[in-house]
């Protein structure tokens, strides 16, 4: 069974159901000491909107797996199409 640590630059994994190891977003702190990911904020807005451009680039099929890395990522900063929730 593969081990849970992500890939080196990588701050999460995820384990599909088929046994595959993704690993996703940016690994360390930000400036302040706190978590990279603030959802809801002017940062997260950018965010999204980068990456659904990217997602608008896949095929449909990638597009819509919720195992990539950017859809993975595009959960954690709660993206609704181009905007950030909190």
């Amino acid at each position: 069974m593969a081990t849970k640590k992500p890939a080196k630059g990588k701050a999460k994994v995820k384990i599909t159901s088929s046994g595959k190891k993704v690993s996703y977003g940016q690994a360390g702190k930000a400036k302040d000491g706190g978590s990279r990911v603030k959802p809801g904020t002017s940062k997260g807005d950018s965010y999204c909107a980068r990456s659904q451009g990217i997602k608008k680039g896949l095929p449909k099929e990638k597009a819509n797996d919720p195992n990539t890395p950017n859809n993975l990522s595009r959960k954690r900063w709660k993206c609704k199409g181009a905007k950030s929730t909190k």
